[in-house]
């Protein structure tokens, strides 16, 4: 008889997943994350309190505790965020109705860059995949979706045929919180994405109906986990070195537009971000590139 996982550890399962896969985070950072979790969990469970009915009072009172215990500012810090980030998971994820830790204060820690891609190494990963069958092209379509319109894991594999407008070349997604945007993608896009949906798509499909545009071998909407396998096949045959994943795509959509002087206004429309603060950390990732080229090529560097 095969063993139940208890409903908690499924809850930060699911949310190891989603924070490797949908936000793009290293396995350090994943593994700090359901460190910080489970210390949570065990003061609940000290207290009876269930995660899903966690309040903003038992968030301050943990963290009063850990005080109690000399931890480090730095360590509360990276609970807080551990402790938002899950229950921003769990809201969207209609766990939880509010997020309790939202009106809680953390300790200010400098703000970490995201990875990103270069455009060669763009370039080289794109020209590793050789759209042999169908399969390849699907992928191609995927993370060329990904690159040039900046969309997240999780939008694009929800993308429904009605969401495309091909003509007029854009994009209707679906973000966090049911709010829509408009993205739209260029002639290059539109060239690996017809190619896919003109045969790849039913090739894949065959006899069977779906809605969604990127499918799997059963017919099934294609998920994150998925397409996060996919890539890291792809980066077999390439020499590059970096952590990447799915939402890579992301930071280096967001990075190459600022680098090529989009304002940021626009990216951040695009993006689908709330605030703009979000959005301004890739013009600190900007500054950063064109001091490193600054320090490589200047004669006084």
């Amino acid at each position: 008889m095969a063993k139940t996982v208890p409903n908690t550890q499924k809850l930060i399962k699911d949310f190891q997943d989603y924070l490797l896969v949908e936000k793009g985070l290293s396995e350090n950072s994943i593994l700090s994350y359901h460190y910080d979790l489970k210390k949570f969990h065990t003061y609940a469970q000290s207290r009876k309190k269930d995660l899903l009915k966690i309040d903003t009072d038992d968030i301050t009172n943990f963290l009063k505790d850990q005080k109690r215990k000399k931890i480090s500012s730095r360590s509360l810090a990276r609970s807080v965020a551990a402790l938002r980030q899950f229950y921003r998971y769990l809201k969207e994820e209609k766990r939880v109705v509010r997020n309790p830790v939202d009106k809680v204060q953390a300790p200010e820690v400098q703000r970490t860059l995201p990875d990103y891609l270069t455009l060669g190494e763009i370039n080289q990963l794109f020209a590793a995949i050789k759209e042999t069958d169908a399969f390849e092209m699907r992928d191609k379509a995927i993370f060329e979706l990904l690159y040039s319109s900046g969309l997240r894991i999780s939008e694009a594999c929800t993308l429904r045929m009605e969401d495309v407008d091909m003509e007029n070349m854009f994009i209707t997604v679906r973000g966090k919180g049911g709010r829509e945007r408009l993205v739209p993608f260029g002639e290059h896009s539109k060239m690996i994405l017809s190619r896919y949906l003109d045969k790849a798509r039913h090739d894949i499909l065959r006899e069977r109906q779906s809605v969604y545009i990127f499918i799997s071998k059963k017919g099934d909407s294609l998920n994150r986990k998925s397409v996060w396998r996919l890539l890291k096949k792809y980066l077999e045959r390439t020499d590059i070195r970096k952590v990447v994943t799915p939402h890579t795509f992301r930071h280096s959509f967001a990075t190459h537009m600022i680098e090529n002087n989009a304002d940021l206004r626009s990216v951040q429309e695009l993006l689908g971000h709330i605030d703009i603060s979000t959005t301004q950390v890739y013009t600190h990732l900007a500054n950063r590139t064109l001091k490193e080229v600054h320090k490589k090529y200047h004669p006084r560097g």
